[in-house]
């Protein structure tokens, strides 16, 4: 393993230079696994680097599949094990049929390698196992091998709730969703209509709704679920989470304001970025980027390129092979589209989107909605266009534009003049204004919950506290 910190002594990380206070090293042991997509491995990573802080040693267990780049993080410990997808089960096209497969997959050699962890006794004695609630099959492995095992929920505790619900949901005939319903609201979850519940294209739909009860289940079955957010952005959720669940909650977010992420990208990021916004204006450009998942057909790529150019405001578009399906890159643009816009607009691959958030010149940031996004976008201040796709990401957004009120929703199909009208309301129009207002006094919450005193910091004492409580595995047989 390699050792971080001496035994016997405190010392100061660097990270992105920042100096992080690093506590005495504890004696014990976490292993770590996450959810292999860049959404997971995020908030994955930033957790494993806030509980090293903490005098955690750190042991991650990774999928081969989209495995990160272990010389990136000499302080922690990776064992890969072998899922043996093949190139077909690898594609993120049904994303719910991967990550059922991943379940079944990974049971083995994850039950194997953390055999050999808890055998090894010339390491720290493993405290538990922290993984992402989506992997509910650690459940029964983590209980057969008697370890403690707490949760990771990369989501937010809103769209949590929903999911505790489904169930219910499927029993008043919520679920599944009907075309004639999708504009009612859903009156025992204010303020969701039928079209928030999540819904993911899969060739099994009945699996989407697996999936997500057994993630409930498996968690409520934890030692403990951890929350990147934080008390003052979702209280009414943690609240009611902590009536329903028998465990601790322990929302210590937001992750990324303690640790940044770019070094945990999966994707190559393109710094020209940072380079195109220093020479524009304040709060002037529409930052564009729909995550590493989602993908538009042909038509509804090019109404996003009409709406923006029409718009007659600056962006940066984030373009990752992919997005548009049946085409590698920006094919279906029309010819001399870039040309015209007289370097109005810069287009890339994928961008370190932290400090493109946190860039003076960005205006507004249409969004896919996933959490990690929606966070990001509050903790820099800058008001949301939301364009949900799937699972999780169209309660954010209705919590976006109806609760917390610090952006607006694109509903109903992609229209270029609705596109067009949507960006100029934001950036122009009073409208905004109230909107900037808003998500800057949320932006203070975010930090001052981090500072001395504030409700993550006293969340995160509490898990250290809780972690600590638990009976250490020294020497466990399968």
């Amino acid at each position: 393993m390699n050792k971080f910190l001496a035994a016997n002594s405190s010392r100061n990380m660097k990270n992105s230079g920042t100096d992080i206070q690093i506590d005495q090293r504890n004696g014990r042991r976490l292993v770590l696994l996450p959810l292999p997509l860049q959404g997971h491995v995020n908030p994955m990573i930033q957790l494993a680097n806030i509980l090293h802080t903490k005098g955690f040693s750190i042991t991650i267990i990774h999928t081969t599949f989209n495995s990160p780049d272990p010389s990136k993080y000499p302080h922690f410990t990776f064992h890969f094990i072998q899922e043996e997808l093949t190139e077909t089960e690898a594609s993120t096209a049904d994303i719910i049929a991967l990550v059922s497969l991943l379940n079944i997959k990974c049971v083995a050699p994850f039950r194997d390698c953390l055999s050999k962890l808890l055998s090894d006794v010339s390491e720290d004695p493993i405290a538990c196992l922290i993984s992402d609630a989506i992997f509910h099959f650690t459940t029964a492995v983590s209980k057969g091998l008697k370890l403690p095992r707490i949760v990771l929920r990369t989501g937010g505790a809103s769209s949590f709730r929903i999911f505790t619900a489904l169930p219910f949901l499927k029993e008043k005939g919520y679920l599944p969703t009907q075309e004639s319903q999708l504009e009612n609201q859903v009156v025992e979850l204010p303020p969701l209509k039928v079209k928030d519940l999540p819904v993911v294209n899969s060739r099994d739909p009945e699996s989407v709704y697996d999936l997500l009860v057994s993630m409930t289940d498996g968690t409520k079955a934890s030692s403990g679920v951890i929350w990147n957010t934080f008390e003052e952005l979702e209280q009414s959720a943690l609240a009611a989470l902590r009536h329903d669940f028998s465990i601790p909650v322990f929302p210590i977010g937001p992750f990324h304001n303690r640790f940044p992420s770019s070094s945990s990208s999966l994707l190559t990021q393109d710094q020209s970025s940072i380079s195109w916004l220093d020479k524009r204006a304040p709060k002037s450009v529409v930052y564009v980027s729909f995550g590493s998942v989602a993908a538009l057909n042909v038509t509804q790529f090019l109404e996003v390129a009409w709406g923006l150019a029409n718009s007659k405001q600056p962006f940066l578009w984030v373009v990752r092979p992919g997005l548009v399906r049946g085409a590698e890159w920006l094919e279906p643009l029309p010819n001399g589209f870039l040309e015209d816009l007289n370097g109005r607009a810069h287009i890339v691959k994928w961008a370190p989107q932290s400090e493109v958030l946190a860039h003076p010149a960005v205006g507004a940031f249409w969004t896919h909605n996933g959490w990690n996004s929606t966070l990001e976008s509050i903790c820099e201040g800058v008001p949301m266009i939301c364009m949900p796709c799937f699972t999780d990401q169209m309660a954010n957004a209705r919590y976006v534009s109806d609760v917390w009120r610090v952006g607006m929703q694109l509903e109903n199909g992609l229209e270029r003049e609705k596109i067009e009208s949507t960006i100029n309301r934001l950036l122009v129009d009073e409208e905004g204004e109230a909107i900037r207002k808003r998500i800057l006094s949320l932006k203070e919450k975010a930090k001052l919950c981090l500072s001395q005193g504030g409700s993550s910091c006293q969340s995160l004492d509490s898990l250290v506290s809780q972690i600590l409580s638990l009976e250490p595995i020294i020497f466990q047989t399968p």
